[in-house]
């Protein structure tokens, strides 16, 4: 098929080049420039873990450009792939969402043959018939389901391991309202081996929130047992090596340490709170979750100031900075947090991340500036006695840690064999 997509960062650029992977022509769409020259070159422009070699494979498979117009008029299938921020009071900013359909629209009164367009970005149920639909209809003159198509398809795909899971899904969930959207839907999906689950539009946002808030409430339900295991001397990962093997509950996602973070869950759960709270309903196990996730960062560093009680002065080595491995995505993540207090307590802070610092300087300016930045590991290890571990970087595991205190909020197994002082959050 000929497919269009909406945006290119993490999800709309590993989206893209997998169905170019699967055969399909694919043109990108994205106002930034630089991205789009990069796109053309053969050159992601984010990290994730497998694609700069799939995009050199690809070349001649896939284009950018920055023409809604361009890429409608010769594509059959449009997804939207925009970001869907966290506003302050928790709903998500559909304001990228209205800029995709309105240019989506306007390209569509120009082209007389049916079109599909998609939402993949992650939208609270409601908004692709109430928000995007509407636009589309307006901006092209055309109308649902006669003239062209729209559905729902939400994305899965973890940061750091997302082709993999393009490639190899647990589930494909398809949220259409007319069968000719769902059989196109279906027929590029097809190659995939997965169970594919077809339901209606509301039905595909609601998965996609369900999904996420389940997984983000494990995990803050693993800090608070962790809590209470770190004060009687309980190894709180052996705990949910036990509780893992029951097959109701499965071991994925008990992982207790610093707490959740990125572009998913934190926005995610927050969402689904201001959406429930609009319906008139108190979400308060959903509300505790987010609070649990708040507080689990600092609970590093009452351990630090457990070995070093005065921190002001004090030059502290912080491993890692991406909100987990394998990417150089830094929203949400849990070493802003720490960092800030850091520096609160009038701490020196010295950090490396394998790809993430960048990011991290530009995002967070207001700790981001002040801050050094090492080149490498070692040399973080060679500028201070003690060590925070915030990212789970297999390059962290070769360090040998002896001679340092090592708060670890990810376990880091070779820093629990080597340290001279050794604290993990949870365990």
């Amino acid at each position: 098929m000929r497919i269009s997509i909406i945006g290119s960062g993490y999800v709309g650029l590993v989206t893209g080049i997998g169905f170019a992977k699967l055969g399909n022509d694919v043109v990108f769409v994205d106002i930034d420039e630089e991205k789009v020259r990069k796109i053309n070159e053969g050159v992601p422009p984010i990290y994730e873990e497998g694609l700069e070699e799939l995009m050199r494979e690809l070349r001649g498979k896939y284009r950018a450009t920055t023409s809604y117009e361009d890429a409608i008029l010769n594509s059959d299938v449009t997804f939207i792939c925009v970001g869907t921020p966290s506003r302050e009071d928790g709903s998500i900013d559909l304001k990228y969402i209205r800029s995709a359909a309105e240019g989506i629209g306007r390209a569509l009164n120009k082209k007389d043959s049916y079109h599909l367009v998609v939402v993949k970005s992650t939208v609270v149920p409601g908004t692709t018939e109430e928000v995007v639909l509407p636009i589309l209809e307006e901006y092209s003159g055309k109308k649902a389901p006669e003239d062209f198509g729209i559905a729902m398809n939400p994305e899965f795909l973890r940061e750091g391991s997302a082709l993999r899971d393009f490639f190899n899904p647990d589930r494909i969930v398809i949220g259409a309202n007319d069968d000719k959207a769902k059989k196109i839907l279906e027929e590029l999906y097809s190659p995939l081996d997965a169970p594919k689950l077809f339901v209606d539009i509301k039905t595909a946002e609601m998965i996609k929130y369900a999904s996420n808030a389940f997984l983000a409430t494990k995990i803050s339900f693993a800090n608070e047992i962790g809590n209470i295991c770190k004060r009687l001397g309980i190894d709180s990962w052996k705990v949910f090596e036990g509780v893992g093997l029951d097959h109701r509950i499965s071991p994925h996602f008990f992982r207790s340490g610093i707490g959740f973070g990125g572009s998913c869950f934190p926005k995610d759960v927050k969402a689904i709170v201001r959406k429930a709270e609009e319906l008139g309903e108190d979400p308060i196990l959903l509300k505790a979750v987010l609070e649990v996730n708040k507080r689990q960062p600092l609970k590093l560093i009452e351990l630090l100031k457990k070995h070093v009680p005065e921190l002001k002065g004090k030059t502290v080595g912080v491993l890692g900075l991406a909100f987990k491995p394998n990417t150089d995505d830094v929203r949400e993540t849990r070493a802003y947090v720490v960092v800030k207090r850091l520096l609160e307590e009038g701490a020196n802070v010295v950090a490396y991340d394998p790809k993430a610092m960048e990011n991290f300087r530009r995002m967070y300016p207001d700790v981001g500036e002040r801050i050094a930045y090492a080149e490498t590991a070692q040399e973080v290890l060679n500028s201070t006695d003690v060590i925070l571990i915030l990212t789970e970087w297999p390059e962290f595991e070769e360090l040998d840690y002896s001679g340092k205190i090592v708060i670890d909020g990810r376990r880091v197994k070779n820093a629990e064999k080597t340290a001279e002082v050794y604290e993990g959050v949870c365990w």
